[in-house]
């Protein structure tokens, strides 16, 4: 008799210690309903080890298995650093892209359409009356005005670069710490987990955080050995974290004055993995630092230089105010792309110098050469003689529209992935409070019966002291 007392005190003992386990772990995942990056837990119970006796077998109760599950599905992590590099390079990219766009305000009257519409303009007012001062000074006037704007859309645009490679290089910066953090976390993991005794799952869910953080940042690839280290490497196989070390980036200028993004190896050695980044905010602002922004820019150039030739090339064969024998016509512009296009400064301080005669024609009166310049508004000047300045420029403009909005799409595209990619995560491993409540319920109820056990036993054994 008292040995089964003492063994049904034992059963009672493990259960209530069981259960009060289940009840921890419990409230620690409702405790963490809201908490980022965080699996449920669960305790996974089993039998305790029989006892042989005369009769044959008896089970002695149940028993917490030594390590706490983490439901955690590792495909799905990994589809979700996969997302979250896509999403931030279009993020990136979108951003930066923006920015310009700003840059070509063609709605409030302001922009390059509008200052070359004048220009052309002023041109047509002069021949209408080639000697007056006013038309002169007009057409000054609005030279400088387009020439400004082409020189400050090259530095506005020149100035999106320079943020650009400004959070290229913050970004490295972030990169190495989290590098560095993931290296410390898998020491964390290894040193709980040595002997398979216990789970380090807190440590886990933050290293698959701070490996979706640098997923976003930059493309990567990462796989966990046998002993729970996480290996972390670059697109072209670089190794950026490897059990306990992590390697940095580092960043160099190039032969552009912007910073091009190198690997270090343990032995100091760097190698240029810029081009091999393929996604992450990374290749976003990469992207528009080194080819979309740099498409806008040889446009702009390539536009103010044909105006310059087309306009020089008339304007210097024409005749001006003053008298002979310095009537011939000098150069309109100076400079050669849009960052310097600049009205002549002796024509700036003279404007007897604007030629609006022909050769052929006599000055005062003589207007042919201002009705020739005012009609190169309408010449198939650019791109191979297909196209106006204002269609060049209308292009150019609608190219800008349409790599923003498609940057928008592809982000909205990947946000939308990542949501579902989430929202899958949180079925399997995030936290549901109905389950958790139905849970704490049932783990009390056992609670509360082996402890009625308990007082059982303590009642049968004090009926057999009695009988004693």
């Amino acid at each position: 008799m008292a040995n089964i007392v003492y063994g049904m005190l034992n059963v009672a003992k493990t259960a209530l210690i069981t259960q009060q386990k289940a009840l921890d772990i419990t409230a620690n995942n409702i405790a963490n309903v809201n908490t980022e990056g965080y699996s449920r837990q669960r305790l996974n119970m089993e039998q305790n080890e029989p006892v042989r006796y005369e009769g044959g077998t008896l089970s002695t109760g149940v028993r917490a298995n030594r390590t706490i599950q983490r439901i955690y599905d590792r495909f799905i992590n990994a589809q979700l650093a996969d997302a979250a590099s896509k999403e931030g390079r279009w993020q990136a990219q979108g951003e930066t892209l923006e920015k310009a766009e700003l840059m070509f305000d063609e709605v409030s009257g302001y922009g390059l359409n509008n200052a070359m519409s004048q220009f052309w303009g002023a041109w047509q007012q002069l021949s209408n009356n080639p000697s007056g001062y006013t038309e002169r000074v007009t057409l000054i006037g609005e030279s400088q005005n387009m020439t400004d704007v082409f020189n400050k859309l090259t530095r506005d645009l020149n100035q999106v670069q320079k943020d650009s490679d400004t959070s290229i290089n913050g970004a490295v910066g972030d990169i190495n710490t989290l590098t560095r953090e993931i290296a410390e976390l898998n020491l964390k993991v290894a040193e709980i987990e040595a002997g398979n005794d216990h789970s380090a799952n807190e440590f886990r869910d933050q290293r698959d955080l701070k490996l979706k953080e640098l997923s976003n940042l930059i493309n990567v690839n990462s796989f966990e050995d046998a002993d729970g280290y996480l290996t972390v490497v670059t697109a072209n196989g670089h190794t950026l974290v490897d059990r306990v070390n992590s390697w940095d980036l580092t960043t160099g200028l190039n032969a552009n004055g912007f910073n091009d993004v190198f690997w270090q190896s343990s032995s100091g050695t760097l190698q240029n993995i810029t081009s091999d980044i393929s996604d992450g905010k990374l290749k976003g602002w990469i992207e528009a630092r080194d080819t979309v922004i740099p498409d806008y820019l040889t446009r702009l150039d390539d536009m103010a230089l044909t105006m310059i030739t087309a306009v020089n090339t008339l304007h210097s064969s024409g005749l001006t105010l003053e008298a002979p024998p310095d009537d011939t016509g000098i150069d309109f512009f100076t400079g050669t792309d849009a960052s310097d296009i600049a009205v002549n400064t002796d024509i700036v301080n003279n404007s007897n110098l604007l030629a609006a005669a022909l050769n052929t024609e006599g000055v005062p009166g003589g207007n042919g050469n201002a009705i020739a310049i005012s009609e190169l508004q309408n010449s198939l000047s650019m791109s191979g003689g297909t196209a106006t300045f204002d269609d060049f420029y209308d292009s150019l403009v609608s190219d800008v529209g349409r790599n923003v909005s498609q940057a928008k799409v592809n982000t909205d595209h990947q946000s939308m992935v990542s949501l579902q990619l989430s929202t899958y995560r949180e079925e399997v491993s995030g936290v549901s409070m109905d389950e958790e409540m139905v849970n704490m319920v049932q783990f009390q109820s056992a609670y509360t019966a082996a402890a009625k056990l308990v007082s059982t036993v303590d009642q049968m054994l004090q009926t057999l002291i009695d009988m004693i």
